[in-house]
């Protein structure tokens, strides 16, 4: 059986709201170094994965990069078959504020959206 390459796919890519654009950008001003955020994925949750966000000070060679409106959104390679074609957010819910991720592959989520299945 073959291995599974990612690099040998063709990405459709990650969009951003302007509203996610303007805080990935927030949070790279305030800290010096910072280029712009990782969207990567673990295993977790109930329903098998979780998104994991993380700024980046210095890219790895397996990120593909994603701009929008001056906003840098990094993705390890390895997380695209999960993630492609995902749609970040950034949304006020009550009185909070967070990362949404519409994500076209998740065919199910659990109750509390912290998790997806695939």
């Amino acid at each position: 059986m073959e291995s599974f390459n990612p690099q040998d796919f063709a990405w459709r890519g990650l969009t951003m709201t302007p509203a996610a654009a303007e805080h990935i950008r927030a949070l790279a001003s305030k800290q010096a170094g910072v280029l712009g955020v990782r969207l990567g994925i673990k295993q977790t949750g109930c329903a098998g994965f979780g998104y994991v966000l993380d700024t980046v000070t210095e890219p790895t060679d397996d990120d593909l990069l994603y701009e929008s409106n001056g906003a840098r959104l990094y993705v390890p390679l390895q997380a695209m078959p999960f993630i492609d074609g995902t749609e970040v957010d950034y949304v006020r819910e009550g009185l909070n504020q967070i990362f949404k991720f519409h994500n076209p592959k998740a065919q199910h989520e659990c109750g509390c959206g912290e998790s997806f299945g695939v």
